[in-house]
């Protein structure tokens, strides 16, 4: 199956389109200023305490402050608290970790009260964005992530990706792991890990010890709250944890963070350098691969499935809708009962590909349409298990009740992805009237002569048009509009006809395709 990776860079965020046999599967924004990303490690001071909520607010350098509940303090804490208090007040080089002595684990039932108190400083992992008003949400359990494998420091356990099913495999990269990994330390065994060589992850596993064991060296020098280690970019976590052999291409249109994927994958996958391409073209990556338009399809309201169903998907505070709907589907049976698992079939095949589309979390409801047979909603249920299996994100499905209602929660970690696909039309403003159609040359060329005096040595003006404006304003070799306004305010005019233009909208850019404000 062909992957590709689409990466769009802007001036304010990064936007990274997964497509599956050119089918849009994953989209991730990530602002170019964000920070608090899931896995940063920070060095943190425990600012109030909860006993109400058996939890403690902590200052991470957020506006807000973060949240961490006695049940994420993880059974090692008191070690960790002991080895951040030998870091912090160490001024020479770190006693090797390997040889530190843990402390009993923590009471699983305990009291926050107990452990924590206010201005301690602590060690703890962003385990979920912040979202809305929220701040992030902690953990203590730290876990560094690699390709390969998961490091974790004082775990002293060595554990295998469920999705490995080989027993042989499972039991071969076990004993691998148990026998190079240093003490003190555990290891997740990821699904990647299969079939590698003891190099590969020999080397992968001293790499990350070293930037744990780095940074303890660092806490001396370090204010509270600071970052103390740093998660991978959303884009390159994106590459390192979804990158296999299917990969075909991944297109940057970035050339800081062309370099920066195609280093990245030199040291974990050298053979796959060759597939990361620089994305040079005056036409949008998103246009050009077909993004857009997919976008526009799958973020609205309602979602048509193959047949003539179709989705509705409602978002409220609490929960998910989605109400599944025969529409104009025909069927060659004329099995009401047969009619609604075919659809429902179908169906199921879409919300599964749009819970991980639009990374919706917390509690989703799902109205299927009602079967009577008890097999056939067996069926759909195990269909449903099936569909989502190869997402990342813990999640757990309900059986269908006896209302047709499917209850399914899903890991909620980051914003929710939400599009707005209902525009306000660009020429009217919502009026409902527009100008006259031919005025726009008018506007056009009203706001190249003010353009042209605001930037007298400009000698090449760019204008993003509608591929029917473009082919008017060019129409004619030696008589065209274009013709005549080059000659007239003394500048080369290059037209950039463009889909995501609508009809008598127009916009003068620079080489980079970035709006120049009039």
């Amino acid at each position: 199956m062909n992957k590709d990776l689409i990466i769009d860079v802007t001036l304010t965020e990064t936007v990274v389109a997964l497509l599956e046999e050119k089918q849009l599967i994953g989209l991730n924004k990530e602002k170019n200023n964000t920070r608090f990303s899931v896995g940063d490690i920070y060095l943190a001071k425990v600012k109030k305490l909860m006993p109400g909520l058996n939890a403690a607010f902590v200052n991470v350098g957020y506006e807000k402050d973060a949240f961490l509940h006695y049940l994420d303090l993880g059974p090692q804490f008191n070690s960790f608290s002991k080895l951040l208090g030998t870091a912090y007040k160490s001024k020479s080089h770190f006693t090797n970790f390997s040889k530190f002595k843990q402390e009993p684990d923590i009471n699983k039932s305990g009291k926050i009260t107990d452990i924590l108190s206010p201005g301690q400083i602590i060690l703890v992992q962003v385990a979920k964005e912040p979202i809305s008003t929220k701040g992030p949400r902690l953990t203590t359990e730290i876990s560094i992530a690699g390709r390969n494998i998961v490091l974790l420091p004082f775990a002293d356990k060595v554990s295998v990706s469920q999705k490995i099913i080989s027993d042989e495999e499972k039991k071969r990269l076990k004993n691998l792991l148990q026998s190079i990994k240093p003490a003190n330390y555990g290891v997740i065994i990821r699904t990647a890990a299969k079939d590698k060589r003891v190099a590969t992850l020999d080397s992968e596993l001293r790499n990350l010890v070293f930037k744990w064991e780095s940074a303890l060296e660092r806490v001396a020098e370090m204010e509270v709250p600071d970052l103390f280690i740093s998660e991978l970019s959303r884009t390159s976590s994106i590459v390192r944890d979804s990158l296999n052999a299917s990969f075909n291409n991944i297109f940057v249109n970035d050339k800081r963070l062309f370099n920066e994927i195609k280093g990245y994958i030199g040291t974990i996958a050298p053979e796959k350098q060759k597939i990361v391409k620089y994305y040079s073209s005056k036409v949008p990556i998103f246009e050009q691969f077909g993004v857009d338009k997919q976008i526009k399809i799958l973020f609205g309201k309602s979602i048509t499935i193959k047949g003539g169903a179709y989705l509705i998907i409602e978002h409220t505070e609490a929960l998910h809708v989605i109400d599944v709907n025969s529409g104009s589907r025909n069927s060659k049976t004329k099995n009401q009962e047969s009619n609604a698992l075919e659809t429902n079939l179908a169906s199921a095949e879409e919300i599964a590909r749009q819970l991980i589309l639009r990374d919706m979390g917390g509690i989703i409801v799902v109205d299927f349409i009602d079967m009577t047979s008890a097999e056939n909603r067996q069926i759909l249920f195990e269909r449903m298990k099936e569909l989502m299996s190869t997402d990342s994100a813990r999640h757990s499905i309900l059986p269908l009740s006896k209302f047709g209602l499917m209850q399914i929660t899903r890991q909620r970690v980051r914003p929710e992805m939400l599009i707005e696909t209902i525009e306000k039309c660009p020429t009217c403003g919502g009026s409902g009237e527009i100008s006259s159609s031919i005025d726009i040359l008018e506007e056009i060329e009203s706001n190249l002569k003010y353009i042209k005096t605001q930037r007298p040595d400009q000698k090449v003006f760019y204008l993003k048009v509608h591929p029917f404006i473009a082919a008017y304003i060019n129409k004619g070799f030696f008589s065209s509009i274009k013709k005549k306004w080059s000659k007239k305010y003394s500048c080369r005019i290059k037209l950039r006809p463009s889909n995501s233009v609508s009809f008598l909208e127009f916009f003068f850019v620079d080489k980079n395709n970035v709006d120049i404000l009039v």
